[in-house]
Order: C-alpha cells, then structure tokens, then sequence
C-alpha cells in the first residue's frame, strides 16, 4: 500500500520555461529525510533554474510535494517556513556583519517590530542555540565573531550552508557549497554532511566536485539540457555510458572517477 504522506521532499513533472526555452522539462525527483541525492550535470544544465523552481523563486509547472503536502503555489518564504531551505551559489552574506549576525538574520521575521528591537538593542546579543548548533555542524563554531568579509572563499560557502541549516530544516538544498574549498576542505565537509543528514534533514547536494558527490550521496541524478538522463547509485553512475558521454567526457574504458 503506498503512503498517502511520504516523508521528504518530490517534484513531480516539474517544468520551467523562460520564454521560448525550456530551462527544465518535466522532472521528477525524491528526496527522503536523512538521505544524501546528488545531482550533477554540466554548465547550463538546468541544476539552479530546477532548485529555484522548488523553493519559489522562479514560475513552473507541474508539482512540489513536502511531506505529502503541496506546496507548489507557496511563496518562497512560506516554503522555507515549512522547512524547505536552500544556498546560493553567490553566498549573499552581508560582509560587515559577523558570522553569528548573518546566520541569526536567517532567523529573523522582519518587519517593521524587528527593525525597532534591533534599533533599539533588546535582543542584546544573544546568541540564539541554534545559530551555535548550526555553525558547529559546518565546523565554524570558532569563528562566529568575525566579520563575513574576512573569512576564506570556503569558509562564506559553510556560512551560507549554516544559514540555511538554522531553524526548521527538513529539507536542504545546498547549489555548488563546495566551490572554493581545497581537497581537504571538501573532505571535512563531507563528513559534515553525513552528520547533518544522520541528524534528520534530507540534503539535495548539486557541485562540480565529482569526488564529493560520489562519495557522500545514497543516490544521484543526472541533467542534461533540462533533463534526467539517468538516476541511480554512486556505482552506477561511475559505469553508465550515457552519463560519462554527457558529463564525465570521457570513453567508458578510459573513465576514472
């Protein structure tokens, strides 16, 4: 019998068109609590149009589940409310804020009651425990004082994923969070990964890093020109013709990743 409310995350069909072009064609994708899914493909694939269609910022047909409740007509803020939570390739940290303020904003609600208590100081900097829970899981918890700017290429990256943790995660998207880190870098936040996802949130982990998404994924998809070419385990992926032919460039025989 199937479950009338699955757990997790499901687009269904989903599509996204900018004008003539057709930035994604009917895809369909799960993503399970607790479970790592890559998705990979090349430059122009349609990997960030397909997560800004999920979390809201971009128009689309077809459906976007969350724990079997649609949320396909959802504003983007109503989306990260029920727990959908995304990064950006671009980081948009505010630079001349700490580490701590700029996760903190994340859990903010604005409006016009928030600018008079931070105006007027109430909050007294007070770190909230999960802005501290959160940096700890990327492995930034030594570093919440210092400003955004100062901070390594690699290290806004973690920020960004922090923001995106803090609050009620169920379900995080996280668009090339390894861009700037070093080999070593990319492993420790592997393993970071792995104990975010063990703690309960289901990851979406889209990144050029091949090694990375090999190694930390349950599962992983394949886009090419907007579609899924192919779906299937890190093993799978390794030896499948089509997806060496449209991504890793290289002959079956020839391929080593």
């Amino acid at each position: 019998m199937t479950d009338p409310t699955p757990e997790g995350l499901a687009t269904a069909d989903l599509t996204v068109r900018y004008g003539g072009v057709v930035a994604n064609s009917a895809v369909s994708l799960t993503l399970r609590p607790r479970e790592i899914v890559g998705l990979i493909g090349p430059n122009g694939a349609g990997k960030t149009s397909f997560v800004d269609a999920i979390t809201g910022f971009t128009g689309s047909a077809g459906a976007v589940t969350l724990d079997g409740a649609d949320i396909t007509r959802l504003a983007p803020h109503r989306r990260r409310r029920a727990g959908l939570s995304r990064t950006w390739q671009s980081g948009e940290l505010f630079g001349n804020m700490t580490v701590v303020e700029n996760v903190t904003a994340a859990l903010r609600p604005g409006g016009f009651s928030t600018i008079l208590t931070d105006l007027f100081g109430r909050r007294r900097n007070r770190i909230d425990p999960g802005v501290t829970e959160a940096l700890r899981a990327v492995g930034l918890g030594d570093v919440g004082a210092v400003l955004a700017r100062d901070l390594t290429l690699g290290q806004q990256k973690l920020v960004g994923v922090a923001r995106a943790l803090v609050g009620h995660c169920r379900i995080l998207l996280l668009d090339e969070p390894a861009a700037g880190l070093d080999s070593q870098e990319s492993l420790d936040f592997a393993e970071r990964m792995r104990g975010i996802a063990a703690s309960g949130p289901g990851i979406l982990l889209i990144d050029h890093d091949i090694s990375l998404v090999l190694g930390v994924c349950d599962r992983i998809y394949v886009m090419e020109f907007g579609q899924i070419i192919f779906s299937g385990t890190p093993a799978e992926v390794r030896v499948d013709p089509a997806v060496i032919a449209a991504y890793l460039g290289a002959p079956r025989e020839a391929a080593d990743v």
